[in-house]
Order: C-alpha cells, then structure tokens, then sequence
C-alpha cells in the first residue's frame, strides 16, 4: 500500500487519509457528504470533495487508484451497489468495512426484546442513525461475487467472540472486513 493512490469513499473528517498519507506515503482523495468532514479534511491536508458516494463518480477516471476504501459506509448509502461498482471501476483493489447486522447480539435483542438493535448503532437509536440498509457478511459476500463481480483476497471480523468468529462470522462477528479485487 506504499506510495499507492487511495480514494476513500466516505472519508470523515479525512483522519484515515491523514494517517495513510503520514505513515505510507499515499496520494489521497476523498468524498464525504458533510460540509463539516470536509472542513476538517483540508486542515489536516487531506485531498477531498463534498459529494454523495453512491452516484457514477464521473470526475474519477477508470483505474485511477490502486485502492477504494468504504470504511463503515456503505450500510448509509442509498445504493451501496452503485458505491460498489464505482469502487470496482476506479481501483484494482477494494476495502469495504461494515456492522453485521446478523450478530448474535443484535438477534438475541429482536427476538427477546422486540426492537431493533442498538449494540451496532453506537448510541442512536433506529431513528437517527444513518444506517439505511441493515445487512449480514452472508449477504455481502454473496452480492460482491454473484452481482459485483469481486473476486475476496482478504477478510478479518472483529467484535464478539474473536477466536470463533472466524468458524461462524455471519453469527459471531460484530464487523467485517474485506479486501477485494476485481476478476479480469
């Protein structure tokens, strides 16, 4: 990842970037929504436009990154599958991160509780959370090869049960994350 070009799709207040740019020397850009991410990216020096991610990024030319990272955005994109196949276009290599919605946890609390998780929403409510689709790692996995067409590298979860997570992560993992690349 050295000296790589890096887009980050959703990119905050740009702090990844900044990181990435200090520690490996990238060539960063990123795309936020919020006035106030940006704000934030260009006094850390970080390369970014406002605008939505889930749109044909038609100012970003095929192959221009090495890497497109979706770090725990892509459940707040209206069509995460529009986000996906721009990643697809404009890198060789993608990094999407995201809540598990089908953590034990999380189902545990709808069954006996009757009401939608709040272990995953980090202090919102269902409400007023940006959260829009609520997925599972099965159901990412399968959307990337079948309807995306990315090919996984890589995967690590985190969150719950460490150890066992990797025997049964669509259960007992709390979040997941994967590198992909593209099938030629």
């Amino acid at each position: 990842m050295k000296n790589s070009r890096v887009l980050d799709l959703g990119c905050g207040n740009g702090s990844l970037l900044a990181l990435l740019k200090e520690e490996k020397n990238i060539t960063e850009f990123g795309i936020e929504i919020s006035q106030s991410g940006i704000d934030c990216c260009i006094k850390k020096g970080v390369n970014a436009r406002q605008g939505t991610i889930d749109v044909e990024l038609k100012d970003i030319p095929d192959n221009s990154f090495e890497f497109s990272i979706c770090s725990v955005t892509i459940q707040m994109a209206m069509y995460p599958e529009i986000t996906l196949r721009e990643m697809k276009r404009v890198s060789k290599y993608q990094i999407v991160s995201f809540p598990n919605f089908a953590y034990l946890p999380n189902r545990l609390e709808l069954l006996l509780r009757g009401r939608m998780p709040r272990k995953l929403l980090s202090g919102y409510y269902w409400y007023n959370t940006g959260h829009i689709h609520q997925f599972s790692i099965k159901d990412f996995k399968e959307m990337i090869t079948a309807q995306i067409g990315l090919k996984i590298k890589a995967c690590r979860y985190f969150g719950g049960a460490r150890n066992l997570s990797r025997i049964a992560p669509n259960l007992l993992a709390a979040t997941g994350l994967f590198l992909m690349e593209k099938q030629l």
